[in-house]
């Protein structure tokens, strides 16, 4: 029997690991929101600005990423971000996300850190109530700004620990090793709050084993680059830390040629616990289900393995087991 995979994708339960809030914000509400907050932004209108999406490498996109995240002004308007991309997430049967926030890319521009979490937190809680996306919120380290800088925002973030359930590091990957935040992330774990970092999509098979062996993390965000290096994709496989892998993201920024050349089906051949995401879908063409469908048929992934994906994002989640065996049943009868 033949099985559409476009259907199958559609009705399966999973978890998103790895998506940037400043990454879901669409044209159109960018647009508004500069409108509200008079901020000028430098594209004449939604069509100008989509036709600079198209980006050499990381730096470049980010570059963009920042400007555009200077129209959240206040708690209105995190809530109504946020709210959209559960909304969104919610037609792809996301059922829980693990969520990251930029702090230091709001304070920079004079943002009080309590009207993100404000905005974020009540948005995802009202998510959990009315669309049932479980979520937890992990706040990210600008890694090209200096550690002393991220021990700041760290400490500024004490007020709203009740609502963090870890820290992440990610932002321009080349200059920037896991090392430069050996210390940071030593203190942070000492708390017992769990830490990520993005390693591995610019970045050498060197960054991932880095970030496992100076910050101890528990999951990789990307962790392409590992394929490079046999050794460590069984450590990875053995351990089974998590890649959070976002296909579109890695053509988009040209970590990888071409989809059909995208290592993730070797990662996962070779027994690593690979999930798909979908990073910055509002600036790389494509939420959760779109990186699915598209990886699925440039490597001509099967339905079972689809299947498998999907189970690999709850298990690499960070939901408690009961929840887990939950989604997992679903999974297997959808």
């Amino acid at each position: 029997m033949t099985i559409d995979l476009n259907a199958l994708i559609a009705r399966l339960p999973k978890a998103e690991l790895h998506v940037h809030l400043e990454g879901t914000l669409e044209p159109e509400m960018m647009f508004a929101l500069a409108y509200k907050n008079k901020v000028t932004l430098p594209y004449e209108n939604v069509d100008a600005l989509r036709a600079a999406y198209r980006f050499d490498d990381l730096q470049s996109f980010l570059n963009l990423y920042y400007a555009g995240a200077s129209v959240l002004c206040d708690a209105d308007d995190f809530y109504a971000l946020t709210w959209a991309y559960l909304q969104r997430a919610h037609i792809d049967r996301v059922v829980h996300t693990e969520i990251f926030i930029d702090p230091q890319t709001h304070t920079s521009r004079g943002v009080a850190l309590s009207a993100v979490f404000e905005g974020v937190v009540e948005a995802l809680r009202d998510g959990q109530a009315i669309l049932g996306i479980t979520w937890r919120l992990i706040p990210n380290f600008l890694r090209h700004l200096s550690e002393e800088e991220a021990i700041a925002c760290f400490e500024a973030c004490a007020p709203f620990l009740d609502t963090i359930d870890g820290f992440g590091l990610d932002s321009s990957e080349i200059g920037h090793p896991p090392a430069k935040f050996q210390r940071l992330f030593g203190r942070i774990r000492a708390q017992g709050i769990p830490v990520v970092a993005h390693a591995g999509e610019e970045g050498p098979a060197q960054y991932v084993r880095d970030a496992i062996e100076l910050l101890r993390v528990s999951r990789i965000d990307h962790g392409i680059r590992a394929i490079d290096d046999p050794a460590l994709v069984a450590e990875l496989a053995l351990r089974k830390i998590a890649l959070t892998v976002c296909p579109l993201s890695n053509l988009k920024l040209k970590a990888t040629p071409d989809l059909t050349q995208h290592p993730l089906l070797k990662l996962f051949d070779a027994g690593v616990l690979v999930t798909i995401n979908s990073d910055d879908p509002a600036y790389f063409g494509g939420y959760i289900n779109d990186n699915y469908l598209a990886i699925a048929n440039a490597l001509n992934i099967p339905a079972a393995q689809v299947r498998k994906l999907a189970a690999n994002s709850i298990e690499a989640s960070w939901l408690d087991d009961e929840t887990k065996a939950e989604h997992l049943a679903a999974i297997e009868i959808a």
